[in-house]
Formats: structure tokens, sequence, C-alpha cells
């Protein structure tokens, strides 16, 4: 992913759940954070997403993309840590989330959540509207 601000370096962070199945990498790049999430977001891993997006924000970023595209199950829990992840972050930053298949957009779209959290297909499409916007003055 190329920089959002041309100019700020990218730093990386990933953390292995042990016993999990799930990793997720943390990518910074000047005020956007893209964690990347990879395995089952299940009842058992959702206290592990819930931490790195805590963790995200502690830097309190303009934007955070949670990219769930190498996610090969995604739970209601999971979908309740996204929607609880979109209103805690909401009144300050920009939200969104990278899924683009089965397991993780089509379940998404079926329960409504696409009405809710803007869905990307892409990090770089996600990161180039953020971008955009930060760039609009008359934007919120």
């Amino acid at each position: 992913m190329d920089s959002i601000d041309g100019l700020s370096p990218t730093v990386r962070d990933s953390k292995d759940v042990p016993g999990s199945g799930l990793t997720i990498a943390a990518d910074r790049t000047g005020g956007l954070v893209v964690l990347t999430v990879r395995g089952s977001i299940d009842i058992l891993t959702v206290p592990q997403l819930a931490d790195a997006v805590r963790e995200a924000m502690s830097g309190v970023p303009a934007a955070l993309i949670i990219d769930i595209t190498a996610v090969d199950f995604l739970s209601s829990a999971g979908m309740a840590a996204l929607v609880t992840a979109h209103e805690n972050i909401a009144p300050t930053s920009r939200f969104g989330v990278v899924a683009d298949g089965p397991a993780t957009a089509r379940p998404m779209r079926l329960v409504g959540l696409d009405e809710t959290i803007t869905i990307y297909s892409t990090v770089d499409e996600a990161a180039a509207e953020f971008a955009e916007e930060r760039d609009d003055p008359y934007s919120a």
C-alpha cells in the first residue's frame, strides 16, 4: 500500500494469536491504520480483534481500515465486533472494512451491514477515498 500522504513512512506490526489461527497485522501510514486480519473471526478470536482495534486507535488516526479479505470465517460475533468498532471510531475518525468474497462480504451484505459500515473491495480503494475526503475542505 502506498503512503496516503506521500511523506510518512509505513510502520507494520504483526501479531499471531496462539492456538487461534488468527493473525492481525497493523500497517500505519501517516494518519491511516490498516488492520489486515487472516484466519477466522469468531467468538474465541473477537477479543483479539477488539484489542487490535483499541491499540490502532490509541494514536487517534484519521482513518482505520480493517481488511478481512483473507478471513475464511466471519461469525455473527465478528460482525458485531465490526459494528462496535465502527460505533467507537465514527465520532473522531473514518472507518471502513475491506471485504470481498463469500466468507466476508456476502454475509455482511445479507444482514444489511453494508448500510451501516462502508465496505470496500480493496485497501487501495478505501485509502484513496479517505485521502480524497481529507483533501476536500467541504467534507465533514
